[in-house]
């Protein structure tokens, strides 16, 4: 347990590491922008070359704020997740929010080659692919709530959660056989995931949804302390577990079915951080650990980011590709080095 003056230490840190990052990942693409420049252009709204200052304020800007959205959505979202099913191997998308979003986008893509007409006109806009993810997260986060009222332990939900998971997955399969090779092709693309299809208007919806769910999941801090050490205890300090366990459940579904419905699925981000964090403030105490998580989450996603434009080439790697390279090798070394992960 580290004291005050450490915690601020390590925060002050992280907020550095991430402006540094940030600075490097607009400086970089196709277009080799200096780190000097770009700051310039943040900071004053000028520069030499006019093109510079168009492709960082309309193209990489909001494309680093998705970064940061992302991370620190997916990031908070684990750790509630870990901490409510006390389970280390849980992540933001245990509940299959995920998979159900995936449906509603293959339903898009696959029926649009039988159906046509409208349906064919949405599944060419980057909209109706946002609105397919929305439409199937949303129905699964509904049928995932209804469970939750119905079922009182943590662990049934959490294996209904991965029971819908795996009963999209089937459908997508199904749908997946009988689909024409451009359908399956364009749902594979959707799958890797992106972080620079979100424009600055699309970006605020999308900021708006994040700070709602970012601030229900700041509101329980204190019954995911309680929560840590079990569910009796929680009752015995008065937490309404049933009313709390909802809350929480809405507050990663609205994360995590947000992000997917924007960005696409991004892997290993939501199970990974919370570890690494914990690693590194030494903590369980979620007033210090969910803000460090996010602030961890956001440093994390936007170097896979710059790692997937592939400095000096004009090439762009699969984001989702990037944050599985990077995490599963986490998860694996916290493994080898803790011989155990605890919560």
């Amino acid at each position: 347990m580290k004291d005050l003056s450490e915690y601020r230490l390590l925060f002050a840190g992280l907020n550095l590491i991430l402006l540094a990052v940030v600075l490097v990942n607009l400086s970089l693409g196709s277009v080799s922008i200096p780190i000097d420049k770009v700051f310039m252009i943040l900071l004053r709204g000028a520069a030499e070359d006019e093109n510079w200052k168009y492709i960082v304020l309309n193209y990489r800007l909001p494309k680093v704020f998705v970064a940061m959205f992302v991370g620190c959505g997916l990031s908070v979202s684990g750790l509630m997740m870990q901490t409510l099913f006390r389970n280390p191997m849980a992540g933001p998308y245990v509940l299959g929010i995920s998979s159900g979003a995936g449906l509603g986008v293959a339903l898009l893509l696959m029926g649009s080659a039988i159906f046509g007409g409208f349906v064919g006109f949405l599944a060419e806009s980057s909209l109706g692919l946002v609105l397919a993810a929305s439409l199937g997260g949303f129905m699964v986060m509904l049928a995932v709530l209804s469970m939750s009222v119905r079922v009182k332990d943590t662990l049934s939900l959490l294996i209904i959660g991965l029971m819908f998971s795996s009963l999209a997955a089937a459908l997508v399969s199904v749908l997946a056989f009988f689909a024409p090779a451009a359908s399956l092709q364009k749902y594979l693309f959707w799958s890797l995931g992106s972080l620079g299809n979100i424009s600055w208007n699309n970006l605020f919806v999308f900021a708006g949804i994040m700070f709602v769910a970012l601030f229900l999941s700041v509101l329980k801090i204190k019954t995911l302390n309680a929560l840590l050490l079990g569910d009796r205890y929680a009752q015995s300090m008065g937490v309404n577990l049933k009313g709390n366990r909802l809350s929480i459940l809405i507050a990663t579904c609205l994360l995590a079915g947000t992000i997917t419905a924007f960005v696409g699925p991004i892997a290993f981000i939501g199970l990974a951080v919370p570890h690494l964090t914990r690693l590194l403030f030494k903590t369980a105490d979620h007033r210090m650990l969910l803000p460090a998580v996010g602030l961890v989450g956001a440093i994390l996603m936007v170097i896979c980011d710059s790692i997937a434009q592939l400095p000096g080439s004009e090439l762009v790697l699969p984001i989702n590709a990037v944050t599985s390279l990077i995490g599963a090798p986490v998860v694996i070394w916290l493994l080898v080095r803790k011989k155990r992960i605890y919560l």
